[in-house]
């Protein structure tokens, strides 16, 4: 029942994620397809995890599903206006991070999920600590101005296209369309990366005076 609602915000959010990477910064079509980009990712990520709910087979899909969903809230809420309602969400979005992985790290130590499911839950688990413990640290500083909140928001926004990408195209080769079955275009989520890379060597060299802030609408990429 949720299959094609997960398919398809998963068609929906690699496209769009691509326009909003590759869009001019700031730019009506960066803003709109990065929108579009966190909507189809929320449908994607968050069907995918029900989905998975007392599947042993697809049991790896729930840490996903909840840390892509977790990236993309808190990459979006990153470039919103400073509000008690972002900062109760920041407070919420960490709990939930750090919640999801102690959770993954566990069950993979003591094997509950298998031996097969332990690297991808341990990725997903230094994923959710590493992106708590920022959060943790922002809202202990009041909040990220200039650069550092432009890379907070890029690498949480291109991890999560990477993981999408990475689903469709790295994933079992059935879920691919005949078409689409080409060696090269497998190498297209570590595009992603590369492109991340890219962007927050950019933002690391651009120095921005602490009390200018650059961003004051939503971006998404």
């Amino acid at each position: 029942m949720l299959l094609p609602f997960h398919v398809a915000g998963g068609v929906i959010a690699v496209l769009s994620g691509f326009v909003a990477l590759y869009a001019l910064k700031g730019a009506t079509l960066h803003r709109k397809s990065g929108m579009v980009f966190v909507y189809a990712m929320l449908v994607m990520s968050l069907s995918g995890a029900v989905a998975a709910v007392g599947r042993a087979g697809a049991a790896i899909n729930i840490p996903a599903g909840l840390v892509t969903a977790y990236l993309v809230v808190t990459a979006l809420n990153t470039v919103r206006p400073r509000t008690a309602t972002s900062l109760r969400v920041d407070r919420a979005a960490m709990a939930a991070a750090f919640v999801i992985g102690a959770a993954s790290l566990l069950v993979a130590i003591t094997g509950a999920a298998g031996g097969a499911m332990t690297p991808p839950l341990v990725m997903f688990a230094l994923v959710a600590l590493f992106a708590g413990e920022g959060d943790r640290r922002m809202i202990r500083a009041g909040g990220l101005k200039g650069a550092p909140r432009l890379r907070r928001h890029l690498w949480r926004m291109c991890t999560a296209l990477f993981i999408a990408a990475g689903s469709f195209f790295l994933g079992p080769v059935r879920r691919i369309p005949e078409p689409l079955r080409i060696p090269a275009l497998r190498l297209i989520p570590f595009v992603v990366l590369v492109t991340m890379a890219y962007w927050l060597w950019r933002y690391h060299r651009k120095r921005t005076p602490p009390h200018v802030v650059r961003v004051s609408a939503p971006e998404a990429i």
